[in-house]
């Protein structure tokens, strides 16, 4: 779900950049018709219609572009053969830090192969990696762990032409405004000479590289580390400018070097729930004083201000978090994507694996259910966000909130018992 930032894709994630009757009327004015099965006459009939559609929002876009200085040349050799691309789509309302159960993302992040082409990797590239490590004060495990759930340490980089994608993303409407500023970012990408068109492909997203940067984050953030005079983070031989790319823009973030992105913790019995918000923060002698422990039983050493989370509730996994959680989600808001990378750093480093049992046996909200349980929220007055069947943290804070207000355990789970509770009401 892409760089940095993958910030994106925390806009690109959870960012919604139309609203209102007028919004909806140009996103219907703008989307193709849905495809038909494939098979049928119509279906040539309505794809071309929608591709006339697309040429025609690409000749108004070129306007646009050439007004925030992209010249003809790079625009015109840029948008050669772009197509619109429904696999794009497809993938942008199925990403898997949101639709898949936390246990079963994190089963995949930390899995027994990745954890060994982590350390392999690490083996391969532990002079630049320690090298970059000096420079930007971001432990090495840390970018490696960034590296392997980005594109698996290189080996699954994308091969959408990012320009297509892109388009595609802009033309679509959902999030229209975010992408189209994409959009010109990777063209002024091209028009500085930084890489080729062919060379420029990555993500559904529009994230490129090692390490999957989207192009506004490679412009304010990529790194020439090998002094080439490029900064070439799609480089198939050295991915250096990739990896030092990520702990810069980790560091501009506030990384605080030898600090946890996070501890699994035992909670006490009888633990005030009402107190697992991003929002509270104790220092963890403070949490210690409460009972609250590492897995060994000890207080947790105070490394800074912290919070507690439960990414599934009361009947999994509890997480003490600190700054570096935060740090991590610039690349990524969802809490699967931030542990996912936390773990397998920790693991990379040798730590154990996550001791808590998950409720693997919990039958999850489709995503039909999911809207409807935003639905109720937002008829409660407990969620004002758009109803989109992705569970994010403006959701988990609403179900949370519900939850006080019913005097349940409020763990901010959407589970079947919650959805019950809310059709209640």
């Amino acid at each position: 779900m892409g760089f940095a930032i993958k910030t994106a894709i925390a806009a690109v994630l959870v960012g919604s950049f139309c609203s209102g009757a007028f919004a909806a009327g140009l996103e219907r004015a703008l989307r193709p018709l849905p495809r038909p099965d494939a098979g049928t006459g119509g279906a040539v009939i309505e794809q071309a219609s929608a591709n006339q559609a697309f040429d025609r929002w690409i000749a108004g876009f070129r306007g646009r572009a050439l007004n925030q200085g992209i010249s003809p040349k790079v625009f015109d050799t840029a948008f050669k053969g772009i197509k619109y691309n429904t696999d794009v789509i497809q993938k942008d309302r199925n990403q898997s830090e949101y639709t898949r159960q936390i246990w079963d993302y994190l089963d995949s992040a930390a899995s027994p192969t990745r954890i060994e082409n982590g350390q392999a990797a690490l083996k391969k590239y532990r002079r630049q990696l320690d090298a970059i490590e000096r420079t930007y004060g971001v432990e090495k495990e840390v970018v490696a762990a960034v590296w392997g759930l980005e594109s698996a340490y290189g080996e699954f980089r994308g091969n959408i032409p990012t320009i297509e994608a892109l388009a595609t993303l802009a033309y679509d409407g959902r999030r229209g405004k975010f992408f189209e500023g994409q959009l010109v970012d990777a063209l002024k990408i091209l028009q500085a000479g930084d890489v080729s068109v062919r060379r420029m492909t990555g993500s559904w997203a529009g994230a490129m590289g090692h390490t999957q940067f989207i192009p506004s984050s490679y412009l304010a953030y990529a790194v020439d580390f090998t002094g080439d005079g490029r900064r070439d983070i799609w480089d198939d031989n050295d991915p250096s400018d990739a990896l030092a790319s990520t702990a810069a823009y980790l560091a501009r973030f506030g990384w605080v070097k030898g600090m946890p992105w996070g501890v699994e913790v035992q909670l006490p019995r009888g633990f005030d729930y009402g107190l697992s918000s991003r929002k509270i923060q104790k220092m963890p002698s403070d949490w210690g004083a409460l009972g609250v422990r590492d897995m060994n039983g000890r207080t947790v050493r105070d490394f800074g201000s912290a919070s507690i989370l439960l990414p599934a509730g009361s009947q999994g996994a509890a997480f003490m978090i600190f700054k570096n959680f935060s740090v991590i989600e610039r690349y990524n808001v969802a809490d699967a994507y931030v542990i996912g990378v936390g773990h397998l750093s920790d693991r990379l480093a040798g730590g154990p694996a996550i001791q808590a049992a998950w409720p693997r046996g919990y039958k999850p909200l489709s995503f039909n259910e999911k809207k409807d349980m935003q639905k109720r929220l937002v008829k409660l007055g407990f969620l004002d966000d758009k109803i989109d069947g992705i569970i994010g943290p403006n959701t988990i804070n609403a179900i949370r909130s519900f939850q006080i207000s019913r005097g349940v355990t409020p763990d901010g789970y959407p589970s079947e018992e919650l959805l019950a509770l809310l059709k209640r009401q």
